[in-house]
Order: structure tokens, then C-alpha cells, then sequence
């Protein structure tokens, strides 16, 4: 099987040749770190935003390579290009939100231009543009259908919260529900416009990015989960189905008390399962495994980072006994690579799953 055989396969909850492996996201740093082992001439480390056209080239290319080389089996894209810089540590998004930049990974939204139902009625939203995709098309002509093609979209609570708020989200949950059901119908119309851009583009998997909760609960009630955001995201979920894509729900956290509903909706998998939040994966298949597939597991928290190489093959092997059997596990990082792993520990979970997760062999 190639990469996107595997991906596939294990997206519908049955075994392919061996466990895939994928990368959810990764960050400049480690890309550079993982990098230097496979090719020289990188860029200095620092947002992708501040590179010049060159370094940022580079950096594409080595995001590639890596994937070549340690046979990962997905690629992650997402827009590129389409903010514009404010100042030195900030940028904006077609939306008006601001984002700070930081050393420690995805930048910070802290300016977020509507705040009143009367402000909205006013707005005059983006429209999706297929210029914005070029990480996906740069993809899929680098692997030519071998790697399965994944697209971050940014869920209807994401979107929200950025919009107006999250403060300003959850009090009008309660006192102006009308306007958060505007606002997330505003970025439902948003999300399916650029699902067809996708799908012209020969997307794979639709990876549909909402962080809906802390380690230790959902940041909002089942019911406003259901009514103010899955209402919205089932309704992206169906057309992807519909155009023969496969999605993913990523969300951090203790997703526990909306796992029924996740399920219900159906999704064909979930990522990135927080070990701290108390997502354990033995717990996950036990529960859901046949009906929905596990993204994930493997620490970024404490192993990756701290942890010595032997120590993230252990995870791995674990990882494997707890979630393979029957299929329905894409191992992968419990978030993303984030510029605190060591990318060393990187390397030895990407060479420990294709030692360990054959099933062919008879899982290890």
C-alpha cells in the first residue's frame, strides 16, 4: 500500500499493510531540527511569515522531504499567503482579526473586530480564495496521489471566537443567541465555499480544526456545543462526505462529555487524543474504535520533549497495543511538533512505527 491507500483504509476503521503515520501539524523549529539530519543550507528559525521567499521555499521543501524520507503517510496543508503584516509582531487575516506572533508556535489572536450584533450587520466578510491553497497544490504535485492530502479548516467555534471574541462568544450564548447563530452562519457560508475550492484541488481528507475544550472539560455545555457549533460543523462534515472526502475533527482536550455526539455526527476520525486531558487511547477504542478512527496519542506534552528516544518507542509500541487492532489508528503526535520536542525523540517515533506497526507481521 502507498501512504494514502493506508490513510484511507484506516479512516474507514479497517487494517491497511502496516499503521500509518502522519504529522497533524508541525512548527518551524522542528522542521529545521528534523531537517538538519536530511539537508543543509536551512533558514534560520523563525516564523514562517518573516522568512524571505527563498528561506520559505526551503523550508517547504524540506517539510517534503522529511515526509519522504520517514515514509509518513499524510500531508498537512493550510492557507499560506493570505494574511497581511500590521507591524513587526502582528499580522492580519482576511476576517480584520490580529494575530501576534510567537516563538512558541501558531500566532495569538488578540484583536478581534466585531463586537455587537449592529457591528456584524455591517460586515462585510472574505471569500475563500484559491490562491490561498498553494501549500495543498505544492503537496499534491510533490506526491502525486502516493501521500494522503489532509487541509486544516478552522472549525465554526474557532472562527467565532476570533470574529467577536471568546468572552464576548459564550455571554451571548445566553443573552443574544441570535448573534452567535449569525456569526456562525456567516462562517459556515465561508467554510463550504472553500470546501469546493478543495475538492477542485483534489483534497484527500478534510481535517476540520475546532478546539472546543481544557484538559479537564468541554469550554461550553453539551447543549451549546450541539446547538451553536455542531450544528454548523455536521452541515460540513455531510457536503465533504458528499464530495467524496473523508474529515477529521481535531480538537485538544477532555472531549468526553461531547464524545457522543462527535460520534453520532459522523466523522470518519478524531485527533489528536490528549493523554493529559484524560483521552486515553486504550479508553477511546474500548469505547468508539469500531465506529470512528484514533488520530494521535503520542505524547508532546512530556515524552517528546524530555523524554530519551527509547522512552518514545515505548510510547509507540503502547500506542500500537492499545489502538491497532482491527485497524483504525493513525499514530501520530498528541498535537502538533511544536518548537519544545526534541527532534530527535521525533525521529525515533517515526522510525518506531514502521518497526512496530506491521501488521502483516503480526503487530509488535
Amino acid at each position: 500500500m502507498n501512504g494514502k491507500q493506508r490513510i484511507i483504509t484506516a479512516l474507514e476503521v479497517k487494517e491497511p499493510d502496516c499503521v500509518p503515520l502522519y504529522i497533524h501539524g508541525i512548527n518551524e523549529i522542528p522542521i529545521i531540527g528534523i531537517g538538519k539530519h536530511l539537508t543543509e543550507n536551512l533558514p534560520e528559525p523563525q516564523d514562517f511569515r518573516l522568512m524571505n521567499a527563498n528561506d520559505q521555499l526551503k523550508l517547504v521543501d524540506t517539510l517534503f522531504l522529511i515526509h519522504d524520507v520517514f515514509d509518513i503517510d499524510g500531508i498537512t496543508t493550510f492557507e499560506i499567503g493570505h494574511e497581511t503584516k500590521v507591524d513587526d509582531l502582528h499580522v492580519k487575516d482576511g476576517f480584520g482579526v490580529v494575530y501576534k506572533l510567537s516563538k512558541h508556535g501558531i500566532p495569538v489572536p488578540v484583536g478581534h473586530p466585531i463586537k455587537t450584533f449592529d457591528e456584524l450587520k455591517t460586515f462585510n466578510p472574505p471569500v475563500p480564495r484559491a490562491e490561498d491553497l498553494g501549500l495543498l497544490n505544492l503537496a499534491i504535485d510533490r506526491f502525486k496521489g502516493q501521500k494522503a492530502s489532509f487541509w486544516l479548516m478552522r472549525g465554526i467555534f474557532v472562527r467565532s471566537w476570533r470574529l467577536i471574541g471568546m468572552t464576548n462568544l459564550m455571554i451571548n450564548m445566553i443573552d443574544n443567541p441570535e448573534f452567535v447563530h449569525e456569526v456562525a452562519g456567516m462562517m459556515l457560508k465561508f467554510n463550504l465555499a472553500q470546501l469546493d475550492l478543495l475538492v477542485e484541488a483534489g483534497l484527500d481528507v478534510l481535517v476540520i480544526e475546532d478546539d472546543i475544550a481544557s484538559t479537564k472539560s468541554p469550554m461550553i455545555s453539551p447543549e451549546h456545543f450541539k446547538t451553536f457549533v455542531n450544528h454548523y460543523n455536521r452541515q460540513i462534515v455531510d457536503k465533504a462526505h458528499e464530495k467524496g472526502l473523508k474529515v477529521v475533527m481535531h480538537s485538544d482536550g477532555n472531549l468526553w462529555p461531547l464524545m457522543d455526539t462527535i460520534i453520532e455526527t459522523g466523522y470518519d476520525g478524531i485527533n489528536p487524543l490528549e493523554p493529559q486531558a484524560g483521552m486515553k487511547l486504550k479508553k477511546m477504542k474500548k469505547y468508539c474504535g469500531d465506529n470512528i478512527c484514533l488520530l494521535g496519542n503520542i505524547d508532546c506534552v512530556d515524552i517528546l520533549p524530555d523524554g530519551t528516544p527509547d522512552e518514545v518507542e515505548q510510547e509507540v509500541i503502547k500506542a500500537i497495543a492499545d489502538g491497532a487492532k482491527g485497524g483504525g489508528l493513525i499514530l501520530c503526535s498528541s498535537n502538533s511538533l511544536h518548537p519544545g520536542v526534541n527532534p530527535e525523540n521525533c525521529i525515533a517515533m517515526f522510525e518506531a512505527a514502521r518497526i512496530h506497526g506491521q501488521y502483516k507481521k503480526g503487530l509488535k
